[in-house]
């Protein structure tokens, strides 16, 4: 009897190091592929993966910093505590592949693969490497990577352009299940704000002081992140919160004319295979590696979106630029079904059979 081919999948720390993760698994299950995924012990990945019939193994893990902090010093032993773990689950799964979308957690899990000699590939979403994929790059066997910019930053010889795989899911959206989701009816736009599966402070108090402005015209759907919903305004008509969605994000999605995101790359590529007219308010690079300011210029040079920095955001400016998106959508919708964009898991699929052991 033939043994199913293996695979390991990792990612995790945020929902950006893990959805396209999980859209690849349903195509994984088709071709036969016995699927763990290992993540952190208590990360939103484990959260995340559960609804989608996989194994998973946690494993320790330590956060990579480019600045001071106290755990600098702790997080090095709890990688390599990570690193015995992962290599101990490898050697007993002994999958023919692994597949990495990067994040603190995937560190340990390709140096595990490398010293086993287990092939693997990675997955690099942003404009620019991440820390995490720039230490694993020496290890990988090939990088997939969604810019064309970042071909610049990876070594060309095992670097290829697949674009981020979307989840077939989110194309399966209904307007009308939105709507009964927040209780909207079909006389006005709808504007759906977001700021990662973690929330965004800023984006939530802009739009809630702009509420007043906004709601005469716009209905609004706000998902704010755990523990950041608005208690005071949980009754205010036109204006539903989640602090986080999984199944009804495809629904949300088709009900959307107008979306107000963070410019985390896995977030932008779904508004782009989804062609919705958004406005991108990037992590300021006081709180990041200006990855997601470098992801919203791209995505504005090509037409696809409006940016408004964050140290810029007020009510008035996101008020204005809603209603420009809101009156010019078609031309950004015009210009996204342009795009051309890479059928990223047929791509990433066959390079995985191309690869494995």
């Amino acid at each position: 009897m033939k043994l199913a081919k293996k695979i390991v999948l990792t990612g995790g720390g945020t929902a950006g190091h893990v959805t396209p993760n999980l859209a690849l698994i349903p195509q994984l299950k088709e071709k036969g592929y016995d699927i763990l995924y290992i993540g952190t012990y208590t990360g939103i990945e484990r959260k995340l993966v559960a609804d989608y019939q996989v194994r998973y193994c946690g494993i320790s893990s330590g956060k990579l910093r480019r600045y001071f902090d106290p755990k600098n010093f702790s997080d090095p032993f709890r990688v390599m505590k990570g690193l015995i773990e992962a290599y101990r689950i490898l050697k007993e799964e002994k999958p023919n592949i692994i597949f990495s979308k990067g994040g603190f957690v995937s560190v340990p899990v390709i140096q595990a693969a490398a010293v086993l000699k287990i092939p693997s590939i990675l997955h690099e979403s942003d404009l620019t490497p991440g820390l995490a994929n720039k230490i694993c790059v020496p290890f990988a066997k090939k990088i997939c990577c969604n810019f064309p910019e970042t071909l610049n930053y990876l070594p060309k010889e095992k670097t290829l352009l697949s674009g981020t795989p979307i989840r077939e899911e989110l194309r399966r959206g209904s307007k009308e299940e939105g709507q009964k989701l927040c209780g909207f009816s079909d006389d006005k736009p709808v504007v759906m704000v977001f700021g990662g599966s973690l929330g965004a402070q800023s984006i939530n108090e802009t739009v809630r002081g702009a509420l007043e402005m906004l709601l005469p015209t716009y209905n609004i759907v706000h998902i704010c992140g755990k523990d950041k919903m608005d208690n005071m305004r949980l009754s205010v008509p036109g204006y539903k919160q989640f602090e986080y969605v999984k199944k009804e994000m495809k629904d949300l999605f088709a009900m959307a004319d107008v979306v107000v995101s963070r410019a985390g790359a896995n977030s932008i590529c779904e508004l782009l295979a989804l062609h919705k007219p958004n406005i991108l308010v990037p992590l300021p690079t006081r709180s990041s590696r200006g990855d997601q300011l470098l992801n919203a210029e791209s995505f504005e040079r090509q037409g696809f979106s409006v940016v408004i920095r964050d140290e810029e955001l007020d009510e008035d400016i996101l008020t204005k630029e809603i209603n420009e998106v809101y009156q010019n959508r078609e031309g950004y919708i015009e210009k996204m079904k342009a795009s051309g964009q890479h059928n990223a898991i047929d791509t990433i699929i066959h390079l995985i059979e191309e690869l494995e052991k």
